[in-house]
């Protein structure tokens, strides 16, 4: 009986498409492990046997790939369910948890009141909202051209433009109740007015007639939305009536836009061939990626430049400079991960999402150093 060792990529048990023995034939004992290597027997004949260890395949290429062997993957290896965690695009709604977060934690520190009920009815209104923006996204970039190619778009994966508005449409509209309702709740105008705005500006940012984001508008409408308009309309929410504007929630707000951008600005890097070929003049297609990732690096080092300045000039309690300033590892790995990658298409892919962890912990050190320098009020 012969023993032929070859290294493969698939971790035991292997896929079926390599079982080819028959039934009948018993398997030897199982192979120590060399190296600290698990090692298994997979059948190929009545008379050979295959050790398959956790390494680099070295099969030739007639070989099954480890994309096939997930099943249902597109040509560039990615699988079906790694499509699908895209189009969800789970991360993303962050956008909709900060400034809701940093907003009532404002409201808090000048109130001293909070409502949790109020809170979780904003939060859910607020991730339909994103829901919608979303997918009305997919659908009118498909009419456009600008997502042929990509895979992760929920309208190539759905296969129907329809549903997709459908869904987005719907969303909209419960969202818009669930505003409605905590507006009515907290008795103040201000609320709606600002919320709407923001919703406004992500109308304009991708909706026909304007498609604002084609010109490159994409970036100062995101930062609008999700900076003043919608941190401040969510500091309005808190039931306090009338609640006066403060610097607090003003600088609050605009730090968090200045997160919410960097995530919108860096989603647009691997998609800059697909969006000059259909028009869209998004700030990358004009400057590059080599200028791109030097606004990305300047980008980060605003936000906590302008953290320390805020909080010298007392517009900042000093506990959010503090939190905010633990953050600049995240800070440091967005600007060389984009610095090292902004020219490979695969790579660049992930910088959205360094962003986004980067807008979670900066927002959530923002709304915890307001809420900690309402403690410091009260004791």
């Amino acid at each position: 009986m012969a023993v032929v060792l070859v290294p493969t990529a698939y971790a035991l048990p292997p896929p079926p498409s390599l079982l080819l023995s028959t039934p009948s034939l018993r398997s030897p004992p199982p192979v120590p492990a060399i190296f600290g290597i698990s090692m298994g027997w997979l059948p190929l004949t009545t008379t050979r046997w295959v050790v398959a260890a956790r390494r680099i395949s070295l099969l030739p290429p007639c070989q099954i790939s480890s994309a096939e062997a997930v099943g249902k993957g597109d040509e560039d290896g990615v699988s079906r369910a790694t499509l699908l965690w895209r189009a969800a695009k789970l991360p993303i709604y962050s956008v909709a948890l900060v400034p809701l977060s940093v907003g009532c934690a404002a409201a808090y520190l000048q109130s001293g009141l909070f409502s949790l009920k109020r809170y979780l009815v904003l939060l859910f209104a607020s991730v339909l909202v994103i829901t919608w923006l979303n997918l009305s996204n997919d659908v009118y970039d498909f009419d456009t051209g600008a997502d042929r190619n990509k895979k992760e778009s929920v309208v190539n994966i759905l296969g129907s433009r329809g549903v997709t508005q459908f869904a987005a449409n719907a969303s909209l509209a419960l969202g818009f109740m669930g505003l409605f309702w905590a507006c009515a709740e907290a008795g103040d105008i201000r609320f709606i007015i600002l919320v709407t705005c923001a919703i406004l500006c992500g109308y304009v940012y991708q909706c026909p007639p304007f498609r604002l984001s084609y010109q490159g508008l994409g970036e100062p409408l995101c930062f609008a939305a999700f900076g003043p308009f919608a941190t401040t309309a969510f500091y309005f929410s808190s039931g306090i009536s009338p609640l006066p504007v403060t610097s607090r929630v003003l600088f609050s707000s605009f730090l968090v836009g200045l997160t919410t951008t960097l995530i919108l600005f860096c989603s647009h890097f691997h998609q800059i061939d697909g969006d000059r070929a259909v028009g869209k003049m998004s700030p990358l297609v004009r400057i590059g990626t080599r200028a791109g990732s030097e606004v990305v690096k300047y980008g980060v080092i605003s936000l906590y430049v302008l953290s320390l300045v805020f909080g010298l000039c007392k517009a900042l309690p000093a506990t959010c400079v503090f939190l905010s300033a633990l953050t600049i590892p995240m800070g440091k790995l967005v600007i060389d991960y984009v610095e090292k990658n902004h020219d490979d298409n695969i790579k660049i892919f992930m910088a959205k999402y360094y962003c986004v962890r980067l807008h979670a912990l900066f927002g959530s050190a923002l709304a915890l150093g307001l809420l900690l320098a309402r403690t410091r009020i009260s004791t």
